[in-house]
């Protein structure tokens, strides 16, 4: 007889995943081999603005291209005739599979390591059901066709954890389409395809747990639900047993029924009510997989990304940014340009953002306009001004007097001269500002 999974509920966060703030997500498919989306807003967007049968018809994600490709006169599907025919899904399988070979893990762990990254997660199988490892149990239904050869999985653990970071896995547990659910083409058959079998928690939960014996991810990045009769508190207990300082998502029980380290909105800034952890993620542009469609128009700018992660942690979030690579493994330039950006952005300015919590109050304004954003850490508060002042001093709004310490501008030797003015503590900048997105002063 097994022994009761310890109680999970009352588990503080552990503090690395509070401290982290950025990690990275890499999102690599069978969809890549076509590349197509159609360049729309976010699925959520599209179904507040329109319904669900026309977010799901015209959804942005081209992982969702084999959903998509079975939605009657939706773009992908008349792309996919356009150019591919009659081909089926399982080509594009059989086709990103054979790229395997010239794969390395080690310029994905550079990228995130440089972008500033403190850890990655990696997608082990979507919904498409192809597994990225050489797993145990094939897929029932195309055995080791549906899944790579190589342990793409524990090369790139063993490479971000070479150069320092810690290494998580997601897996699509509500769906699995090669056991059914497509098309899914409004809300009712949406939920409906969240897989609820005997068979199929079976195969996922011994697909978790694989992925934990093996790899012994830091974060357990779970999509889309799971079946409902799950004994979750166990699963979660053993991983807590194995990986004592791992994390777990909200997404295996969206009713919050089950105690979760962390809640995940998807291409949003909105920090939940309530004050649990939370992390925003989404791709650096409409699709987390590659989309050959998208230009830099359709990517956040660096000074976007900048700003991005800026608001999410100052509102006490932690920011998951998705690199699409190719089907090929190359990461895509206009991708690569932004996030490297933001790293040399986080070598100046990283003090305010890692290890940092909020502030009394996330923003302010200064006194001609520009936004700020706060954080703090211990006795320093750490004012991130958004912009660039018009003069040669910035002042502060409603701040604490600096009395006892000193006023400081991150990457540059040396305290600054202030001044009390009303309300505000006006602060002398030295020289000309670089043109960054933004830069922080340090009042301590």
């Amino acid at each position: 007889m097994n022994p009761p999974a310890r109680d999970v509920a009352r588990r503080p966060l552990p503090a690395w995943f509070d401290d982290a703030k950025f990690g990275i997500f890499f999102h690599w498919t069978p969809a890549t081999v076509p590349a197509f989306a159609p360049l729309t807003d976010s699925p959520f967007a599209l179904a507040e603005r329109h319904g669900w049968d026309h977010a799901l018809a015209n959804i942005p994600y081209v992982e969702w291209y084999q959903n998509s490709l079975a939605i009657e006169g939706s773009p992908v599907q008349l792309h996919h005739r356009e150019v591919w025919g009659d081909t089926p899904y399982e080509q594009f399988v059989d086709a990103f599979l054979g790229l395997q070979d010239g794969w390395s893990a080690e310029p994905w762990a550079d990228i995130a390591r440089d972008s500033g990254a403190r850890y990655v997660v990696f997608v082990t199988k979507h919904h498409d059901g192809v597994l990225l490892w050489p797993s145990a149990l094939s897929n029932p239904l195309h055995g080791a066709r549906w899944q790579s050869r190589r342990d793409f999985v524990g090369e790139l653990a063993s490479a971000v954890r070479r150069r320092g970071l810690r290494f998580g896995a997601y897996y699509s547990g509500g769906y699995d389409w090669t056991f059914g659910g497509l098309p899914m083409h409004d809300l009712p058959s949406a939920v409906g395809a969240i897989l609820q079998s005997d068979e199929y928690l079976a195969y996922a939960d011994a697909h978790w747990r694989e992925l934990i014996d093996r790899y012994e991810p830091s974060v357990l990045w779970n999509d889309i639900g799971y079946p409902m009769h799950a004994d979750l508190e166990r699963l979660f207990g053993d991983f807590y047993d194995r990986v004592p300082d791992g994390v777990v998502n909200n997404r295996f029980d969206y009713s919050g029924k089950v105690s979760a380290d962390f809640v995940t909105p998807e291409y949003s800034t909105d920090a939940p009510a309530g004050g649990q952890k939370w992390e925003a993620t989404r791709g650096v542009g409409r699709s987390f997989g590659f989309n050959a469609v998208e230009t830099s128009v359709d990517y956040l700018s660096a000074d976007e990304l900048v700003l991005l992660l800026v608001e999410v942690v100052a509102n006490g979030g932690n920011v998951l940014l998705n690199v699409g690579p190719m089907a090929d493994g190359t990461i895509p330039w206009l991708q690569a340009e932004r996030v490297l950006a933001l790293g040399w952005w986080l070598k100046v300015n990283g003090d305010a953002i890692y290890e940092s919590r909020p502030w009394t109050r996330p923003s302010g304004v200064t006194r001609d306009g520009l936004e700020v954003r706060f954080t703090t850490k211990g006795e320093v508060l750490y004012a991130i001004v958004l912009g660039r002042p018009a003069g040669s001093s910035v002042t502060l709004g409603d701040v604490p007097d600096p009395a006892t310490g000193d006023v400081r501008l991150l990457g540059y030797d040396g305290a600054l001269r202030w001044t009390r003015r009303g309300d505000g503590v006006e602060v002398e900048l030295p020289g000309r500002r670089d043109p960054s997105p933004a830069f922080t002063l340090r009042l301590s």
